[in-house]
């Protein structure tokens, strides 16, 4: 069968069908397990329970301004971390003298688990919002300044010896060369790191915040309201699910090029 045949590419359709039949039978596997009595509720919610836990949430206790409050601080912490690492990461790979003086600090910063700073930046930053974004940004500014450096360092050499001899210099080679043709990968490393930014949201929501889902997440926990933790989940899932296909759109619209 194609569908098994390794690196044998399947069509739209078929990829639509396939992602939607593993949604299927997870929550068919999930509404069995708990709807059964086989799982206890106070351990994890049927679906029918978190979804009308969810209800309640959106429409008596404004859970709507918590998912509000979490996208605006994980775009602001995302936003922040991308402006400062990519041009960095540009750097990196461009210039092995700054890829020596910065990559073995950026190398041991990745490994630093972001909530370890969560008690520091309190103590810096209080628990207002600079303390998450700050959570966000550490991060992710790492990841996203190694990865673009070995992606702007893994570019072709002949289209940088074919620059230079065209007569470019070195910032017309890295304006004009590097960064073009680098531009899809660092977009797909964005969108990848993303996705991580979402877990250290909740890890800084999860401590002296009074909204976001992270928020509504312990609380929920506190009341053993698992209906309620499942439906945090869920729609966090959700909304990285969107925004993962968002950036994958905006990638084919702009590097579609690259892609086909």
């Amino acid at each position: 069968m194609t569908l098994f045949r390794p690196l044998e590419p399947v069509g739209r359709t078929t990829r639509i069908v396939l992602g939607i039949a593993f949604f299927v039978v997870f929550f068919l596997a999930w509404a069995a397990a708990t709807l059964s009595g086989y799982v206890p509720i106070i351990f994890l919610a049927d679906p029918i329970t978190m979804v009308q836990d969810g209800w309640v949430l959106l429409t008596k206790f404004g859970f709507s301004r918590d998912i509000g409050v979490t996208v605006w601080r994980v775009l602001g912490g995302f936003i922040l971390a991308a402006v400062v690492a990519v041009p960095l990461g540009i750097l990196m790979g461009a210039y092995k003298s700054v890829e020596a003086f910065l990559e073995p600090f950026v190398s041991f910063a990745r490994y630093l688990p972001a909530s370890a700073f969560v008690p520091l930046l309190i103590l810096w930053a209080g628990i207002g919002e600079t303390q998450k974004l700050l959570v966000i940004f550490i991060g992710s500014v790492f990841q996203i300044v190694l990865m673009v450096a070995v992606a702007v360092g893994n570019t072709r050499r002949d289209l940088v010896e074919a620059a230079y001899t065209l007569g470019a210099g070195s910032s017309s080679v890295v304006r004009r060369v590097l960064i073009p043709a680098n531009a899809p990968e660092i977009a797909e490393i964005l969108r990848l790191v993303l996705g991580w930014a979402w877990t250290y949201v909740i890890v800084a929501e999860l401590i002296g915040s009074s909204s976001g889902i992270g928020h509504m997440i312990i609380e929920s926990q506190a009341l053993m309201a698992t209906g309620q933790i499942v439906f945090g989940i869920i729609v966090i899932g959700l909304i990285g699910l969107v925004s993962d296909l968002a950036f994958k759109v905006v990638n084919r619209v702009f590097f579609g090029w690259r892609l086909a």
